[in-house]
């Protein structure tokens, strides 16, 4: 095993350093790595010598692609299902303390972050995103909803593009993520090591970002609004259905196709969960939804089935139970997010 610490914590010129550090595996969170970070931001939260902080990942695929769902999957294998609980309870309260962080919190959302990666990154005060950002919550693929505040994101995007991008796991590009609120500026990747090197000198982190930052341009899913919005604001899974269907356009087909293969239960809660978290005040209230949530869908079979499908064995077949979306107990899944 390597001797490389997970995530390397250090302070240069007045600036916490936190670098995600699993790259072979795109710096996917394992526990230890969330108390890492959380004990990090704990020690610099007081320290007058720590003017800011600066996130980002080792490697160039990406800052972070979610938890370790592998792991999670051998908990429940293993008969140890609270410990996932126990991983989610401290994602989850990290989370808020990156969103109440009292110093500037920087973050290089550069390639992949997903998932949990847009946890610690999109609940950030200084958000930055490349050319080449590829940013999702992709929960419904293996049987979970949105996490790590993902459904306050979503609820809070433009229209129903929320909606849609937590129901079909969809992927922003860097200007998409601006327009979504996810991020906040721009930075060409090539960019991205003077940006680093002003931050680690001492520049004061908006006048750095500002400096290096250019216009997103306009983002592609803005131009896919109107029938998103049109086909997505239905109240229930099978109502957006029934509009896909009869849009009868060839991005609507699409998106039908990709509802297919997703999750029935994962759809249903994670339409509920955006809608709820939509009328939520309060980030921590969304965080208590979405840890009962997931709490809830640990228990069930789909979980654990579809990380088998897309992560470990990658047949990318699960077989989902229910099968249907008409098997789905609505009203236990209402019961959970409310």
């Amino acid at each position: 095993m390597s001797d490389e610490p997970q995530v390397r914590a250090r302070v240069q010129n007045g600036v916490g350093h936190l670098t995600l550090n699993r790259p072979r595996a795109i710096n996917a969170l394992t526990h230890r790595m969330i108390i890492s970070i959380r004990d990090a931001l704990g020690q610099w939260r007081t320290d007058s010598r720590v003017h800011s902080v600066l996130l980002d990942g080792a490697g160039d695929r990406g800052l972070c692609a979610g938890g370790d769902i592998r792991g999670l999957r051998e908990n429940v294998l293993d008969d140890r299902p609270n410990d996932t609980r126990d991983f989610w309870r401290d994602e989850y309260t990290l989370c808020a303390v990156i969103a109440n962080y009292p110093k500037p919190y920087t973050v290089l959302m550069d390639g992949v972050t997903m998932g949990g990666g847009v946890g610690v990154a999109s609940h950030g005060s200084i958000r930055v995103v490349t050319e080449r950002s590829k940013i999702a919550m992709p929960e419904t693929r293996i049987g979970l909803a949105p996490d790590i505040g993902g459904t306050w994101l979503l609820s809070r995007a433009p229209g129903e593009i929320g909606t849609y991008l937590g129901l079909n796991a969809a992927t922003m590009s860097g200007a998409d993520a601006v327009w979504c609120g996810f991020a906040d500026h721009l930075v060409p990747s090539t960019s991205l090591p003077m940006l680093r090197d002003a931050l680690l000198a001492g520049e004061e982190p908006t006048a750095a970002v500002a400096r290096l930052e250019v216009d997103p341009g306009p983002a592609p899913l803005a131009a896919e609004q109107r029938w998103i919005d049109a086909c997505y604001s239905a109240e229930t899974v099978p109502e957006i259905i029934d509009r896909l269907v009869a849009a009868g356009t060839d991005a609507a087909r699409a998106a039908l196709s990709e509802l297919a293969e997703l999750c029935p239960t994962s759809l249903v809660a994670t339409l509920m969960g955006v809608r709820r978290s939509g009328q939520r005040d309060q980030l921590g209230d969304v965080l208590d939804q979405e840890y009962r949530t997931s709490s809830w869908l640990l228990d069930r079979p789909d979980l654990v089935e579809g990380i088998r499908a897309r992560v470990v064995d990658k047949d990318n077949a699960p077989r989902w139970n229910p099968a249907t979306l008409a098997e789905v107990d609505v009203a236990e899944v209402e019961r959970v997010i409310a």
